[in-house]
């Protein structure tokens, strides 16, 4: 309930946390009535060794007690790959911004990816009960995330959803394909503005499967300009792809968090050469 797991009550029970009722220590076994209140104590979450910390600068575009939201640039991974000792990702930048802030919990919780050629908004929860309630959101889809991209050729419709299950490519491991055996995808557009030869479009996905949008747009006959993988032409040297919008809800402010993030400077160049 509210983003209480199970997990959660354990680590308040048994690993240096506390519950308390009305200020008073206590059991999950203890019953409740109409007017009490709850306090879940967390104990501060050490770093771990098996993630290093790394000094590059990060972007930040929103901080909270609760949440850092970060602009994430194009080329660097979201998480450290498992064959890298020492890696340059956002979580180990991330890692080194908690150290330099001295903060109480130091372990990098992320919410949310991007793929290491996709740049944009990524969220990284402060301790574990504020991943745990942006967790729920995001199984439930009511975190709301919006991207921009640039397709290869002119898209005439000016709105469309792209519906069509997606499965891994037989003869790849990180590559996805439309196919009947595929998991459930839908993909939401709005064109922004056309060119002679590529499209600026809005995009906002209703499912989170790998590659999602750039297989989409593939399926559609307009790839994604930079895109190798899906067949994308040249123009860019990575994927026009960019997460521009967040709304979730913050239990902790009780409030929505709603936030945005400007074109990436690449893909405004590509943009401002086709004008």
């Amino acid at each position: 309930m509210n983003g209480v797991t199970r997990s959660l009550l354990v680590v308040a029970k048994y690993h240096g946390g506390d519950i308390l009722l009305n200020g008073d220590h206590v059991w999950t076994v203890n019953l409740m009535h109409t007017g009490d209140t709850v306090t879940l104590v967390l104990p501060n979450e050490e770093a771990t060794d098996r993630v290093d910390s790394c000094s590059a600068p990060i972007d930040i575009i929103y901080e909270d007690d609760d949440y850092l939201i970060l602009n994430k640039p194009a080329g660097v991974a979201t998480v450290p790959a498992h064959h890298v000792v020492t890696a340059d990702s956002l979580v180990n930048r991330v890692k080194g911004y908690y150290q330099r802030m001295n903060y109480p919990d130091q372990v990098t919780h992320v919410a949310t990816r991007l793929d290491k050629d996709t740049s944009g908004i990524v969220i990284f929860p402060k301790h574990r009960f504020a991943h745990a309630v942006i967790d729920q959101q995001l199984k439930q889809h009511r975190v709301v995330k919006k991207y921009q991209a640039i397709t290869s050729g002119v898209i005439p419709a000016n709105h469309g959803l792209i519906e069509a299950a997606l499965e891994r490519d037989p003869d790849s491991f990180v590559k996805r394909q439309v196919g009947t055996n595929g998991k459930y995808a839908t993909t939401e557009y709005w064109v922004k503005q056309r060119f002679t030869d590529a499209t600026l479009v809005d995009v906002m996905l209703h499912t989170g499967r790998t590659h999602q949008i750039r297989v989409h747009f593939n399926f559609l006959g307009h790839p994604l300009i930079g895109d190798q993988m899906y067949e994308g032409p040249t123009g860019l040297e990575r994927q026009a792809l960019h997460c521009y919008y967040v709304k979730f809800f913050s239990r902790f402010k009780n409030q929505y968090i709603e936030l945005t993030c400007e074109l990436a400077d690449d893909m405004k160049a590509f943009l401002m050469k086709k004008v």
